[in-house]
């Protein structure tokens, strides 16, 4: 018998990690704001655009985020997913959570999962995310 403070732990429906160049980023940042309004929410293009010199960061930061919830859910970049649908937004304490809607919030209820966790980071020229789908 298990003790009763012991708690079930919801099985890992998936995995992903997601590396981004933030030159990249500010390349793409430079040439205007039509990348951030085609695969960025609008909570997120606000944030991205009030970091003022940490903007690039960010949008490699959310981006990763992106890419590493596609890989968790299994279905990539291609898998009918818009990016926009993956968002992510911060607590008052600065941790990033994933706001899904539409498709992918569907393809994650599919997976018969209740929650995805994120982890960002960024050091050296890049930024990274893992996603933990439970």
């Amino acid at each position: 018998p298990r003790p009763p403070h012991h708690k079930e732990v919801p099985p890992v429906k998936g995995i992903g990690m997601d590396l981004c160049e933030i030159a990249r980023f500010e390349r793409i940042l430079e040439k205007g704001e039509g990348f951030l309004r085609r695969y960025f929410s609008a909570e997120e293009q606000a944030y991205v655009l009030g970091r003022g010199q940490s903007a690039a960061q960010s949008a490699a930061a959310l981006f990763a985020a992106k890419e590493a919830f596609l890989k968790a859910a299994g279905i990539g970049i291609s898998g009918g997913v818009p990016l926009t649908d993956v968002a992510v937004r911060h607590e008052a304490s600065g941790q990033p959570v994933y706001a899904l809607t539409g498709k992918a919030l569907e393809q994650m209820q599919a997976m018969g999962a209740e929650k995805a966790w994120l982890s960002v980071s960024h050091e050296a020229g890049m930024a990274a995310a893992v996603c933990v789908i439970e």
